[in-house]
């Protein structure tokens, strides 16, 4: 995929993911020792940057991004089927994001 491509895939889910009630069973809660409201933040934040940025990350957000994929992969399996469709959609434009940019 090149980047052109990613950039219009990540922005098709990024407005999905914008438009998206925030999980209510996980609102404010910590779920495999993460806290998931800062896991979208921290996530939705990155993105956001690289998708302003049309497809560059810095370092520092890079390594965010990183950890925040670990993350979601350890919360994933332990939320209903709303929070893993919610979360699942975060988990696929990390992974969109640093496959394209890595540092």
């Amino acid at each position: 995929m090149d980047l052109a491509d990613r950039l219009a895939t990540v922005t098709t889910l990024f407005e999905a993911h914008r438009k998206a009630p925030f999980p209510r069973r996980w609102r404010g809660t910590d779920v495999a020792a993460v806290d998931t409201v800062m896991l979208d933040e921290n996530s939705s934040g990155c993105i956001s940057t690289w998708l302003q940025r049309q497809g560059l990350l810095d370092d520092r957000r890079w390594n965010i991004l990183a950890e925040c994929e670990q993350q979601l992969i350890r919360v994933i399996p332990e939320l209903d089927a709303y929070g893993r469709e919610y979360y699942q959609r975060l988990l696929d434009m990390t992974v969109l994001v640093l496959e394209a940019d890595s540092p």
